[in-house]
């Protein structure tokens, strides 16, 4: 007698919400067993994946979302400096430095770090534009906020090269202990960045 399991239809959608991030195989299970509790919940996720595979992009010159049918508002914008690019690795980090408030540049998101285990080359990342907006735009200054894990050091430091033989001003962002935070709760590396990074007051 074979094995009991969900029909084909079912296992080929729990074998697809397992590759997303952050999902183990329980865990896909539970979603997608979740769906079909209540057969409303179903169309209306499939109609938002067909819209936003229909109807949304990257913008060709910072990378971030935009409607296919709509201009970038932040490439576009009046209000931001030309002169001054954030590098980032995801769209998700645009939105995280826009709500500080603290940057008023351009952005360009790179879609990832590099990282040879997982097979992450320059290639696969949108350096190649990058390069091409800096030699074609009035860059002054280009700020590479990437993680300080080991690929987003190793990614800064081959952009840090590229970009150094352009002339231009590069720098990252400021690293070290978080607002409200005591010594007792920093680790060794962040405390070091952190007295590096010391300032005049």
């Amino acid at each position: 007698m074979p094995a009991l399991d969900y029909p084909p239809p079912l296992q080929r959608l729990i074998a697809q919400i397992r590759t997303l991030p952050g999902l183990g195989p329980r865990s896909a299970e539970r979603l997608v067993l979740w769906l079909m509790q209540d057969g409303g919940r179903i169309e209306p996720l499939v109609d938002s994946l067909r819209d936003v595979g229909d109807r949304v992009q990257a913008c060709d010159q910072c990378g971030f979302f935009i409607e296919s049918d709509h201009e970038c508002v932040l490439c576009h914008s009046p209000k931001r400096n030309p002169h001054l690019i954030c590098v980032v690795e995801q769209a998700a980090d645009v939105l995280r430095l826009e709500r500080s408030g603290a940057f008023s540049g351009l952005y360009h998101v790179l879609g990832g770090k590099l990282s040879p285990l997982d097979n992450v080359t320059p290639e696969d990342l949108r350096i190649e534009p990058l390069l091409h907006r800096v030699k074609n735009q009035s860059v002054e200054e280009v700020i590479l906020a990437v993680g300080s894990d080991v690929e987003g050091e190793a990614t800064a430091s081959y952009l840090n090269d590229l970009l150094r033989t352009e002339g231009l001003t590069v720098s990252r962002l400021a690293q070290g202990m978080p607002a409200g935070g005591g010594l007792d709760h920093v680790d060794e590396l962040t405390l070091y960045q952190a007295l590096q990074g010391r300032r005049r007051v």
